[in-house]
């Protein structure tokens, strides 16, 4: 895939990039390893000064920043400046919390002291997405810095001009030339960097072929991964609940990010008791939504990202209606400049056929029909994924039996699933494994160490 920034409301190339070369991407290898034996010897205050730096110039530079998201993958400019604001919300969290999160812990033992110390790897590949091109990056560098780690980025190569002012803004907050990086290359580069003795860890998010080739690669090296993958997501509506949130939500989780969010709420499962109804509130909101111009603050949803990436949507739901299930609206290419797709509702899903299982990395959402909670959940839990979750109910015995049952990285009680600093977040099963966020998500690239004085 070419390195270029391609307009996906219009198919225009903005700007085409040329890749590193083998010596550069040396060049910026090494000079992560300087970097790191230096930020590793800083103190947190000395770590923080600078992260809160670096969440002060991602605040103040909002604007340009949404721009250059909105431009080169789609999102609404109402939602990309949210994602930039988020972004300088997580530096400054970890700014404030990486010391305590990182303190020694004492243990008492036999020795006159004895404690576990959390110490920092080195330099750490992180091969990022293009779907929220600033957050997915930063809520791996904040906290990798913070634990006096240095990073090497391997962005999507749709978005070039998010990763080189990553790159820029971490510079400009006064890290040590060489602490982050945004390699310009091709997937088919990435194995040579992993294999790097240099090269300490790796995080990835993204599809599940991508996250098992470098798991194996990883894997081949021994050296530790995090990895965030697909999901297809549950959202459970049971007869007790606010109903028109659950449907305002509902449409939110679905639509956000024009529906290209690995947590987005994909499967709706709906009690039989309030199915019609619920189905019903879902398509008045899902017709009302306006489709357009990314930039303009009226519109709800964008394109996607590319128009391969609406063909390969659209003969998704070809493909389920010719297993047998029905458009109940929408889920139609749109013609004209634009990689724009209508939103929709699909039904009748069969369990066994292919679209059962998989997931929709666009603005279709898929119907089910149950007759109790056990039924939900069992449906729920009848995917490979098992990244996030959502029911809406009032009853704390159905609220308590689905945080059990659930299966899957977090369960969110009438309200749709998010990612916040201050909680980990991951999957299970083939959403991947490893946390981020939190003290886990900063403990992830971190040597354990086992401190014993006598």
């Amino acid at each position: 895939m070419a390195i270029a920034s391609t307009n996906p409301a219009t198919g225009e190339v903005v700007k085409t990039f040329d890749a590193h070369t083998e010596a550069e991407v040396d060049l910026a290898i090494a000079a992560a390893v300087v970097a790191h034996e230096a930020v590793r010897d800083w103190d947190f205050d000395q770590r923080a000064k600078h992260m809160h730096k670096l969440g002060d110039l991602i605040e103040a530079e909002v604007d340009s920043l949404a721009e250059i998201m909105t431009l080169e993958m789609g999102k609404t400019l109402a939602q990309a400046k949210g994602e930039v604001l988020k972004c300088a919300k997580c530096c400054h969290f970890y700014a404030d919390h990486a010391a305590e999160m990182l303190a020694d812990e004492i243990v008492e033992t036999d020795a006159a002291k004895s404690y576990r110390a959390y110490l920092p790897l080195g330099v750490v590949l992180a091969v990022m997405p293009w779907n929220y091109p600033l957050w997915q990056v930063i809520r791996f560098i904040a906290p990798a810095l913070m634990a006096g780690n240095t990073g090497l980025l391997k962005h999507a190569s749709n978005v070039p001009q998010c990763a080189l002012a990553l790159q820029d803004l971490v510079e400009r907050a006064g890290f040590p030339e060489g602490s982050f990086s945004a390699l310009l290359i091709s997937g088919s580069r990435v194995e040579k960097i992993l294999r790097d003795d240099r090269v300490r860890a790796a995080t990835l998010t993204g599809s599940e072929p991508a996250g098992a080739s470098v798991a194996a690669i990883c894997g081949d090296e021994i050296k530790p991964t995090v990895l965030e993958l697909g999901g297809s997501d549950a959202f459970i509506i049971m007869p007790s609940a606010d109903i028109d949130e659950a449907v305002k939500v509902g449409v939110k989780a679905r639509t956000q990010n024009n529906g290209q969010s690995c947590i987005a709420a994909k499967r709706f499962i709906i009690h039989a008791d309030i199915y019609d109804a619920v189905k019903a509130k879902f398509v008045e909101a899902f017709e009302a939504l306006i489709i357009g111009d990314p930039t303009d603050g009226d519109t709800d949803i964008g394109p996607l990202v590319s128009r391969e990436a609406r063909a390969e949507l659209d003969e998704q739901v070809q493909t389920a209606l010719s297993e047998g299930a029905l458009r109940v609206t929408g889920c139609e290419t749109m013609h004209g400049e634009g990689a724009y797709y209508r939103p929709g509702i699909i039904e009748n899903i069969a369990k066994g056929t292919q679209t059962f299982y998989q997931e929709f990395f666009g603005p279709v959402a898929m119907f089910f029909k149950v007759e109790d909670l056990d039924a939900a959940i069992e449906l729920a839990n009848d995917s490979p994924f098992g990244l996030g979750s959502s029911i809406w109910t009032q009853d704390k015995a159905e609220q308590s039996t689905a945080i059990k049952r659930l299966e899957a990285g977090g369960t969110f009680v009438n309200a749709m699933t998010a990612s916040d600093p201050r909680l980990p977040f991951g999957g299970i099963k083939r959403s991947g494994y490893g946390r981020e966020l939190s003290s886990e998500g900063i403990r992830a690239f971190c040597n354990v160490k086992t401190v014993y004085i006598a």
